[in-house]
């Protein structure tokens, strides 16, 4: 069993949470502010971290939180839980529902819990370090592909890479079998459904990828940074997700070429 396990009914009890909140605003005539990095955030963004702090407070108050529009808190502690209350305010905002809820817990910096919650369509990917990751129920499995030719790739958007990550992610685009784009934490979900091959990202901050890792890994895929190491707390925001790992390899050397 996951040493994750004892912490996974307070986990699902804050997406639980989340939903109706996220459900209430969605399709609404939102005001969107612009955070410092031009980002954009809504009212819904807050009102959902705001929610799942106050859960965590009363029945966490050891741990560490770390949410995307409300800061860090005791971040040094062992255990910390990384929320992002909308990964995709873009895909909010415009209507489209592929953005999630995520949910994520560290243990010594490293995750070992996570869970994309998408209200409105009724999907939940739930992952535990050491256990396959569950849709629904049913456990998933990444799908069987070792060669780039046969891939395939997916980003959430070419803007959001430097031009040099966008000159790597080219060339490795360009040995694959097709690109799509958009989807946020939504591709990982497909990558562990076996839809999608490889989702490759730049600029990515921790509450992005922390949940992700724990799902792509329990259903047989990998993920690193671009370097090849696991990702953590300190990693940067160059992300390559696998369904496979002789096509991670292969991809990571795609990127590492076109990166000159």
């Amino acid at each position: 069993m996951s040493l994750a396990r004892p912490f996974l009914a307070l986990a699902e009890s804050l997406v639980e949470a989340s939903a109706p909140i996220v459900r209430r605003h969605f399709r609404t005539a939102l005001e969107v502010d612009d955070k410092a990095d031009r980002s954009p955030v809504t009212m819904a963004d807050r009102e959902v971290e705001t929610a799942l702090r106050a859960i965590l407070r009363e029945r966490a108050p050891t741990h560490g939180i770390i949410g995307e529009e409300h800061g860090r808190e005791n971040e040094h502690a062992k255990y910390v839980w990384v929320i992002d209350p909308i990964d995709g305010t873009k895909a909010f905002i415009t209507g489209r529902p592929t953005f999630g809820t995520l949910v994520a817990l560290l243990e010594d910096g490293r995750p070992i819990l996570g869970i994309i919650d998408q209200p409105i369509l009724g999907d939940r990917w739930v992952g535990l370090r050491d256990e396959p990751t569950l849709y629904g129920g049913r456990a998933l499995r990444t799908r069987s592909c070792a060669h780039l030719g046969a891939a395939r790739l997916s980003t959430t958007g070419p803007q959001y890479f430097s031009p040099d990550e966008r000159r790597a992610f080219d060339h490795l685009a360009t040995a694959t079998r097709f690109t799509t784009y958009g989807g946020d934490c939504y591709q990982y979900g497909l990558l562990a459904m076996g839809g999608i091959d490889l989702v490759v990202e730049g600029g990515l901050k921790l509450y992005d990828f922390a949940a992700l890792v724990p799902i792509v890994e329990g259903a047989g895929g990998r993920m690193s940074d671009w370097a090849g190491r696991p990702l953590d707390i300190d990693s940067g925001g160059q992300v390559i997700a696998s369904g496979d790992a002789s096509l991670h390899d292969a991809a990571l050397a795609r990127l590492a070429e076109g990166l000159g």
